[in-house]
């Protein structure tokens, strides 16, 4: 359907204004139109859009100057950097101003013939100019793709007469396709913008796998594995392993509330206190209670991080541990085919702090014992039935691989997660670290 075609006082509406175009102006016209569609196809670049546009509609309506105004939706603004023959770098103007204003907030084309005697017109670029306008003709410059107003376009002073019925029909021609050209142009400027934006998480990906341990430890008579997937490109969770200034080794697992750039950018914060701390420390609970002190200034309110720090002897088997509030953390006993958990010590780090008895847990790892340190997306991923993997299952698979390397006991875990949530990646990210003390002569 047309836009309606409005007159120039009395804003009646006039179907039928008068038409009288050769057959060669038609021709003519039709001719610089299609040429103006050939340009628009390949070019994205806003400057030429509006150039190609404007001297087009120019030259297919004989008229002296042709402006093609967009919408400025956060100022609530048309502006155009083109007004053909005008040495004015921008006009802007609001979207209930002027001819143009009209146009936008009506969609529909406006012709006036005596611009002076019309109550809609604004004179102030006249005014600043010493232009004269004789006479105006817009037209809504409205989406294709989801029916919104991308701008107005305005031509001016009709060579010897004014406008006509098939100028009417030429205008809205020219507006949809610069309609067309401009929402090419923004959705490869969206796609441009996701490229970038995914460059961008790839980039933070990487770097964040680099804070990760890029080997297993060496730690004499154990066998260490582990498995990070991040929901998202970048995740909240850590892990860790880092020797300690009296020759032990500390197991490290945390995971900051949410996922995303902004838990990352913490876990990165929290790994490197914590490997100023493990430089001068060798206790788990006042290296914990240090690190909590330290990040608190950076959590935002509602924010906290869950955080585990167990400390291995090898000589002794013996390891100590501070639990601020992480889990699950499971100590799989062979000898008795039995699992403990390692409690939690303290509240997790940005909780308001609770008074606790100054104990630091030590457990006995025998021949063949684990520790299976992860973080909840191992266990609160649910399948499409809206099921819990839960600590059973997991228990579950580490029973039945117990005396498989650490790395098949990982891998039997992080697959049978992966198979649990079904076809998508969980939305939690999910870190698994399993350390196993192997027999004697293995």
């Amino acid at each position: 359907m047309l836009p309606q075609i409005v007159s120039t006082k009395e804003h009646r509406f006039d179907r039928h204004p008068p038409i009288h175009p050769t057959a060669d102006r038609r021709i003519g016209a039709l001719t610089v139109l299609l040429d103006v569609a050939l340009q628009l196809g390949p070019e994205h670049d806003l400057s030429q859009i509006l150039q190609i546009v404007t001297s087009g509609i120019c030259q297919a309506s004989l008229c002296e100057r042709a402006s093609l105004f967009l919408v400025d939706e956060a100022a609530a603004e048309l502006y155009t950097h083109v007004a053909t023959e005008l040495e004015i770098r921008e006009i802007r103007m609001g979207m209930d101003e002027g001819v143009c204003g009209w146009v936008a907030g009506h969609r529909q084309i406006a012709h006036v013939s005596d611009p002076p005697h019309d109550d809609r017109w604004n004179s102030s670029v006249d005014m600043r100019t010493g232009y004269v306008t004789r006479n105006i003709l817009a037209a809504p410059v409205i989406s294709n793709i989801d029916d919104r107003l991308v701008g107005v376009l305005q031509v001016l002073n009709k060579a010897h007469e004014d406008f006509d019925a098939f100028d009417h029909q030429l205008i809205q021609a020219f507006a949809a396709h610069a309609a067309t050209a401009l929402e090419r142009r923004r959705m490869q400027e969206e796609l441009l913008r996701g490229q970038e934006f995914k460059h961008s998480l790839e980039m933070g990906r990487k770097i964040q796998r680099g804070f990760l341990p890029d080997c297993l430890p060496d730690v004499p008579g154990y066998d260490v594995a582990s498995w990070w997937q991040p929901a998202t490109f970048v995740s909240g969770d850590y892990y860790d392993w880092l020797p300690l200034p009296d020759g032990r080794t500390c197991f490290a697992m945390g995971d900051v509330s949410g996922h995303g750039l902004g838990p990352s950018l913490i876990m990165a914060s929290l790994r490197a206190m914590l490997h100023v701390l493990a430089k001068t420390f060798a206790e788990p609970d006042r290296i914990v209670e240090l690190l909590a002190d330290s990040i608190a200034p950076d959590l935002r309110q509602s924010q906290f991080i869950s955080f585990l720090l167990v400390s291995l002897d090898p000589i002794t088997h013996t390891a100590r541990y501070a639990n601020a509030g992480h889990a699950p953390a499971l100590h799989y006993r062979h000898g008795s085919d039995s699992f403990a958990r390692l409690e939690a010590t303290r509240v997790p780090l940005g909780f308001p702090p609770i008074p606790v008895d100054d104990v630091v847990p030590q457990l006995a790892l025998a021949e063949r014992d684990l520790l299976v340190l992860g973080t909840d997306g191992v266990i609160e991923v649910r399948n499409p039935q809206n099921q819990l993997f839960g600590v059973q299952r997991l228990q579950e698979i580490v029973r039945s691989h117990r005396d498989r390397p650490a790395s098949e006991i990982v891998a039997a875990i992080s697959s049978a997660v992966l198979d649990f949530h079904g076809e998508h990646p969980p939305d939690d990210d999910s870190t698994l670290v399993i350390v196993k003390r192997t027999a004697c002569g293995n």
